[in-house]
């Protein structure tokens, strides 16, 4: 069950590979996300010492939040992997070019998990080409509804 998506990541990279990492909550921004009080639209992942840690993802604190804790709501948070898979993202990310970008957040065993897309960056030209395609599909959709009738 998705709970945010990021559709601007689709706009502006080509995603190659998917990974689903665990995240490392409190227990504030869990019951947040349960909410929908979530946005990842601006957010990127980073390397640092080996480990990945997810950067600009915005949880909002519920108006009932504890009055003992002080929330952050853009909280650098760490990323969970398998030691195998972070190296080969750590790898790639480093000397292919490649870059890491949250593409959702979901629920999976009653966790919540950050599905990340190991993406290269579109140039102008592909973005307007990947434009003109989404507005073809949706004329001849429409042609075909109208036909149809």
């Amino acid at each position: 069950m998705s709970i945010v998506d990021n559709k601007k990541a689709f706009f502006d990279y080509f995603i190659e590979d998917r990974y689903e990492a665990g995240m490392v909550l409190e227990g504030w921004e869990v019951k947040a996300i349960r909410e929908g009080k979530v946005q990842i639209k601006e957010a990127y992942v980073v390397v640092r010492n080996g480990e990945l840690f997810l950067f600009g993802a915005h949880i909002s604190a519920l108006t009932t939040a504890s009055s003992f804790s002080h929330p952050e709501a853009l909280r650098t948070r760490k990323l969970l992997l398998h030691r195998n898979e972070l190296d080969k993202l750590v790898g790639k990310v480093e000397r292919s070019g490649y870059t890491l970008v949250p593409l959702n957040l979901h629920f999976k065993g009653g966790r919540v998990k950050c599905e990340i897309g190991l993406a290269k960056g579109k140039k102008q030209h592909d973005k307007r080409a990947t434009e003109k395609d989404r507005d073809a599909k949706r004329e001849v959709a429409s042609a075909m509804k109208q036909h149809r009738r």
